[in-house]
């Protein structure tokens, strides 16, 4: 196939272009700047120059395309980024519908969008909060469920962690390496359930050869607590494993210190189900002590 994939130079995405070239199809690769250009290039992507605002760009290469991967993604936009998501999405619905032939199209959400409520479900036919943490995802998601002439599959992925990326672990890593202290709130017993960046990208790949329309949360079989990530950082970065108070980390990292407090476990059951999906990348705090991680001199 070939199949168009924006955010295909960044950390997921270009796990993904690697999969996709590596099984022989042809990958479309929207790109911002001449070094990414060149980058998608190396990776065996061609790319196309172009951003998510460019929507006629994005409608024309859809519609090209045999399928579509939204893996682009803005972790810092407010307003702005929820409207300019909405209208990149709906650019590229459009398109991929419009020869009404069930095209896939795979969008990138994240479990975040179920919330930090502990008690609630985090079945992919819950009712979202809204706005949420995520509301230009909780946009996107809406946009492809209610797209017609294409196959829409929605992927809500844990933590992606592997091959030494992720913003949080990375961020959290230099944090370590500088302060002395990698630190976790209170007992740090919650939980999340993440996932190989290398088993997403599979997922992907058999999302897209074999499409079935539908909501799917991906997570490994591994959860992690907080306090044992902090004792994998302090490990890899030869510091000590510190409890700080909640209001300790509110002053330290403002509205992300109720993030690392949350719990936020998933289950791939439908995935693995519809999919015959299955994990086999390192755990994450292994690949943090001794595998993928390492800490960057500031």
């Amino acid at each position: 196939m070939q199949i168009l994939i924006t955010g295909g130079t960044g950390y997921l995405g270009s796990v993904l272009v690697e999969h996709l070239v590596a099984a022989g199809h042809e990958v479309v690769a929207l790109t911002r700047s001449p070094e990414s250009a060149a980058k998608a290039t190396q990776a065996g992507a061609r790319p196309l120059l172009g951003s998510l605002t460019d929507t006629a760009l994005l409608e024309t290469a859809a519609a090209q395309a045999d399928a579509v991967v939204h893996a682009a993604v803005d972790y810092f936009g407010g307003e702005e980024a929820v409207a300019a998501e909405a209208a990149a999405v709906e650019a590229l619905t459009r398109g991929a519908g419009k020869a009404d032939t069930g095209k896939p199209f795979l969008y990138t959400s994240t479990n975040l969008v179920y919330g930090l409520d502990p008690a609630h479900s985090r079945d992919e036919d819950a009712e979202l909060p809204e706005p949420g943490l995520q509301p230009f995802k909780l946009v996107g998601e809406r946009v492809v469920g209610h797209a017609a002439g294409l196959n829409g599959i929605i992927i809500r992925a844990g933590l992606v962690y592997g091959r030494g990326g992720s913003l949080l672990l990375t961020s959290l890593i230099s944090a370590a390496a500088q302060s002395g202290a990698a630190t976790y709130v209170g007992a740090g017993d919650n939980e999340w359930t993440p996932v190989h960046v290398d088993d997403l990208a599979r997922l992907y790949l058999t999302a897209l050869e074999l499409p079935v329309a539908g909501i799917y949360n991906a997570a490994g079989p591994q959860p992690f607590t907080f306090r044992d990530l902090a004792e994998a950082i302090a490990e890899l970065t030869g510091t000590t494993a510190t409890s700080i108070t909640a209001e300790q980390a509110e002053s330290a990292m403002g509205p992300m210190a109720a993030l690392l407090r949350s719990s936020a476990r998933i289950t791939s059951r439908k995935a693995r189900n519809t999919f015959g999906w299955s994990s086999s990348g390192p755990a994450l705090l292994d690949d943090v002590r001794s595998g993928s991680y390492q800490v960057v001199s500031p």
